[in-house]
C-alpha cells in the first residue's frame, strides 16, 4: 500500500495537482498567520498547513497531525511486518482475525465503495498488486497474474460485526487500503484540527488534499496538471471547505516496450487499467474522493462520471489517453 519513504521527495510535489498557495509563507515568530510543516511519510509528501494566533500553539497542533499520519501508517501499511493489515492479510484466510473499530469501518466503507463501482474499486487488488514493484521496474508475468486473479474480488472479504473481525474466504487473497487511507488520513488530520478551533487549513498527503474554511477570505486554488508535463496546468478550481483527490498515470510507473505499467490495477484484469491518464475529484469527504479517482480511472470516463454524477456534492474532472477532458455536470469548462 504505502511505498517506502522516498529519497528525494520535494520534485514528487508537483505530480498530482499543484497547490496554488499564493501568500500563505512558512513559520512566523510569534505574530498570527499562516504555519506549516512537509514530511516524507506514507510513501508520498505529506503538508499540514494552517492560520492560528499563536505560533507554540500551531507547532502543537501540527505536531499532532504529524503522529496522526504515523499512527494510521503504522496500521496501515503492507511494508510493515507488525502492522494491523499486514496481521490480516497473515492469518485471514485461515480464521476470523480481529482488527480495531477504526480498521474495520474502513474497510467497511471500501467495501461499499466497491459495490457503488459495480467491483471497480477493489482492495483485494492486493493479491495481484503484490507482485509489481513500480521502483523495480517489475510486473507479474501472465502466469502469475493468472493463477492469482480469481483472488480479487471483495466479496472473498468476510467481515463479522459482533467481534469486529476480518476473513478471507478463498486462500491467496489480500487487501491494500491504499486506495483510500491517504483520503482517510487528511479527513482525521482535518477533525483534529477542527476540533481544537482551527479555521483555515489544510492537510495533503500526495494527491489527496481537505481543505478546512477558506484562506482568510480568498479560496483555496488548486491547480490540476497536464499528465505529460507537471509545469503545465490543464484547469484550475477554487475551492472551500472541500476535499480534492488526483489519480494519474504518472504517479508510479514504468515504461516497457511502449506500454505504460503504473500503479492503477483494474481488478478484472491484474494489469494497469487502460484509456484514462488522469481524474481528480472534488466533494466534502476525502475517503469518498479518493475511492471515486481509482474507480473512474478504471470504469473510464463515461461509466464513472455517471457514477460521479449520481452522487451529491461530488464533482470529476476526466483526462483520458487521447488529451480529451471531460467534466462533471456540475463544473463549467474552461472558456
Amino acid at each position: 500500500m504505502f511505498k517506502k519513504p522516498l529519497q528525494n521527495t520535494a520534485p514528487r510535489l508537483a505530480l498530482r495537482f499543484l497547490l496554488l498557495l499564493l501568500g500563505c509563507g512558512g513559520w512566523q515568530v510569534g505574530l498570527a498567520g499562516w504555519f506549516s510543516e512537509e514530511a516524507a511519510k506514507m510513501g508520498t509528501r505529506m503538508e499540514v498547513r494552517l492560520w492560528h494566533e499563536s505560533e507554540p500553539e500551531a507547532r502543537r497542533l501540527i505536531a499532532a497531525a504529524m503522529a496522526e499520519f504515523d499512527r494510521i501508517e503504522a496500521a496501515m501499511s503492507t511494508y510493515r511486518d507488525d502492522s494491523e493489515i499486514s496481521r490480516v492479510n497473515a492469518r485471514a484466510a485461515a480464521q476470523a482475525v480481529p482488527v480495531s473499530s477504526e480498521f474495520y469501518d474502513l474497510v467497511e466503507r471500501s467495501i461499499a465503495m466497491s459495490r457503488l463501482s459495480g467491483g471497480a474499486f477493489d482492495i483485494t487488488y492486493e493479491s495481484v498488486g503484490r507482485f509489481y514493484d513500480f521502483r523495480g521496474r517489475q510486473r507479474p508475468s501472465p502466469a502469475e497474474i493468472d493463477a492469482n486473479l480469481a483472488q480479487i474480488d471483495y466479496r472473498h472479504i468476510v467481515l463479522e460485526p459482533t467481534g469486529r473481525t476480518i476473513r478471507f474466504a478463498t486462500p491467496g487473497t489480500r487487501i491494500n487500503l491504499g486506495g483510500i487511507a491517504k483520503g482517510y488520513s487528511v479527513e482525521r488530520v482535518i477533525g483534529l484540527l477542527r476540533e481544537a478551533g482551527v479555521e483555515h487549513a489544510l492537510a495533503s498527503a500526495g494527491g489527496d488534499t481537505r481543505l478546512l474554511g477558506d484562506r482568510r477570505g480568498r479560496p483555496w486554488v488548486v491547480g490540476i496538471r497536464d499528465p505529460d508535463d507537471a509545469r503545465k496546468l490543464v484547469t484550475s478550481l477554487s475551492l472551500e471547505d472541500e476535499a480534492i483527490s488526483t489519480s494519474g498515470d504518472y504517479e508510479r510507473y514504468f515504461d516497457e516496450d511502449g506500454v505504460r505499467y503504473h500503479h492503477i490495477l483494474d481488478p478484472r484484469t491484474g494489469d494497469s487499467a487502460r484509456g484514462v491518464r488522469s481524474v481528480t475529484i472534488v466533494g466534502p469527504d476525502a475517503v469518498m474522493t479518493e475511492g471515486l479517482t481509482k474507480t473512474v480511472f478504471i470504469l473510464g470516463a463515461q461509466k464513472g462520471l455517471e457514477i460521479v454524477e449520481s452522487l451529491d456534492g461530488y464533482e470529476a474532472v476526466v483526462i483520458d489517453d487521447q488529451r480529451r477532458v471531460f467534466f462533471s455536470e456540475g463544473l463549467t469548462a474552461p472558456q
